[in-house]
């Protein structure tokens, strides 16, 4: 399979990258600044941070599947909402290259966050104790723009014709991979806290071929 990675050269970026290689797959990495890349893959240099960038162009002619690791790293670009306007780009250039399947990364407390799409999301996190309840509204408070950012970027890919898969991780830990995730729809796996980027890039290239993630939104957790 052949598949474009954006923000390929971002830190969870690189590990889809490596993961799909790992995998046998045909690599094009999209990126700012793409020759960051070592391994011998296909290079296409786009800044989805510039408001006047051009089109992706053929960034993505014959691929068959297109994974996003696109997102804000500070305030700024949060509320610059770079991950809705850049995925926006994103579907336009896919529907120019008439390509389908897309895999775009997000958060797990976007499960509880209003959107035009869903006004009225559940309250609490049915996988969460009430620990993590406490925890994941201390964090939405913190990261209120950056999650604004990803709720808007979900109502893009969702009004899309594409076959979509939105990924929610909840915390990013630096520990070892463990080679295995579990998979939650509608609430997290139970107590599933954190996920290392390793796992969750594993997750992120097994799902392009996973049937029941289309159209899903399904959170990746230890």
């Amino acid at each position: 399979m052949k598949i474009a990675i954006v923000a390929a050269t971002g830190a969870t970026g690189r590990k889809v990258v490596d993961r799909a290689l790992e995998a046998g797959h045909e690599v094009v990495a999209v990126a700012r600044t793409p020759e960051k890349i070592t391994q011998g893959v296909e290079k296409v240099r786009v800044d989805l941070s510039d408001p006047d960038m051009e089109s992706l162009g053929g960034a993505f002619s014959g691929v068959d599947a297109v994974v996003s690791a696109l997102g804000a790293t500070s305030k700024d670009q949060a509320r610059a909402r770079i991950a809705a306007r850049g995925t926006r780009a994103i579907v336009d250039a896919m529907g120019e290259a008439e390509v389908k399947r897309l895999v775009v990364l997000s958060a797990a407390p976007l499960l509880t966050i209003p959107t035009k799409r869903r006004p009225e999301p559940p309250k609490h996190d049915p996988g969460h104790g009430f620990g993590m309840r406490i925890g994941v509204r201390i964090v939405k408070g913190i990261l209120r723009e950056h999650y604004a950012d990803l709720a808007e970027m979900e109502g893009v890919v969702a009004d899309s014709s594409l076959e979509w898969t939105v990924v929610r991780p909840p915390n990013l830990v630096g520990k070892p991979p463990r080679g295995e995730y579990r998979t939650g729809y509608g609430s997290s796996p139970q107590n599933g806290s954190s996920i290392c980027r390793e796992d969750l890039a594993r997750f992120m290239i097994d799902v392009i071929d996973d049937k029941r993630a289309v159209r899903e939104a399904p959170i990746a957790a230890w």
